[in-house]
């Protein structure tokens, strides 16, 4: 069992970081960083502080993967830090791992939250033995142009501040993954909402319960064979949630990364699985067909599946704790997680 963090309350003292792209700290990016802080004071009563490294540019972050993992280090050690939120993704934070003390995290256990290359730290936080949150970053969510997503907000509010079971998860009414440019004259205008369409069941019968392990399909390509990667037993009976990034990988691709966890025996071990919204619906129909084809190639069409949720690289987004306890309901086409995030 990971060990559950605990919850945030309004005043809290929060950390920012950059563990991957350091864009955070661009001086024509400074005011969107800035509108996701504003979020974080305004709407959630934090205090921010960022650490010391993380709003260097993004040359420097990318020529010191030391000083990244020395601002996580920092933050996880810092006794007045309760939570520590993820400025964006990116694609290299696997470089961090020889600079990672995971007695720090183990001893600390405090809220981490982030998505996409950010799944290279939650596997940091998983080896370490505590569970941390597959949700909103920084530069995203939390800088909507506008205001942030009210669903947004209250999976926050649910998941971090609340130790209160966190229940059912209803789909978003509505979607986008529109790329408006990050430039001060967007700052006033609106990304373009489509309708959702809800969850999909594409496979499965019944209801079944799970520990949640999982990650940006693509990110976790990066960490298979080495010591972050999770040991067997937290496999067994889980329910699996995979997210395709913004590079709209090809179909063959999914196909591929499918059988390998089938040829580890991760597909067999776990309970089920749930698969965020792809961006921009790219692939949408042609995913459903690459992971139908692995389940029926190793006769495991029996395993519930469930599509098209809320969560990874499409907004609003809802929040997954890393080994909490979720459920699939085939019947009633849900998903709940049947226990608090924090404590």
């Amino acid at each position: 069992m990971l060990i559950k963090p605990k919850m945030l309350k309004r005043g809290d003292r929060v950390a920012t970081v950059s563990p991957s792209w350091g864009g955070a700290g661009e001086s024509d990016l400074k005011w969107r960083y800035e509108q996701g802080v504003k979020r974080l004071r305004e709407v959630f009563g934090l205090d921010v502080v960022a650490m010391p490294n993380s709003l260097k540019g993004s040359e420097f972050i990318y020529q010191n993967p030391q000083a990244r993992a020395e601002d996580l280090m920092t933050a996880f050690k810092d006794k007045n830090i309760k939570a520590i939120f993820v400025n964006i993704g990116g694609e290299d934070s696997i470089r961090l791992l020889p600079y990672i003390d995971f007695n720090v995290i183990h001893d600390n256990p405090k809220i981490f939250i982030g998505y996409s290359d950010a799944t290279v730290s939650h596997l940091f936080c998983h080896k370490a033995g505590i569970s941390s949150f597959y949700g909103p970053a920084i530069l995203v969510d939390f800088a909507e142009n506008i205001e942030m997503d009210p669903y947004t907000i209250d999976m926050v509010k649910r998941t971090l501040f609340s130790n209160e079971v966190i229940s059912e998860i209803p789909p978003a009414n509505l979607w986008t993954s529109e790329r408006l440019e990050w430039i001060e004259e967007n700052k006033n205008k609106r990304r373009k909402m489509q309708p959702n369409k809800g969850y999909e069941l594409i496979q499965g019968t019944g209801t079944v319960k799970g520990r949640l392990i999982g990650g940006c399909i693509e990110v976790l390509e990066f960490a298979k064979q080495t010591e972050i990667w999770p040991e067997q037993k937290y496999w067994e009976e889980s329910i699996l949630f995979f997210e395709t990034s913004e590079e709209k990988p090809e179909p063959n691709l999914l196909k591929y990364w499918l059988r390998n966890y089938a040829a580890q025996g991760i597909l067999q071990k776990a309970k089920g699985i749930i698969f965020g919204k792809p961006q921009d619906e790219r692939y949408y129909q042609e995913y459903k067909d690459e992971i139908l084809t692995v389940m029926n190639e190793y006769n495991i069409e029996d395993l519930p599946i469930l599509y098209n949720l809320n969560f990874g690289h499409t907004e609003p987004k809802f929040i997954l704790p890393y080994g909490a306890l979720a459920e699939i309901d085939c019947e009633k086409v849900s998903f709940s997680i049947l226990e608090s995030g924090v404590e």
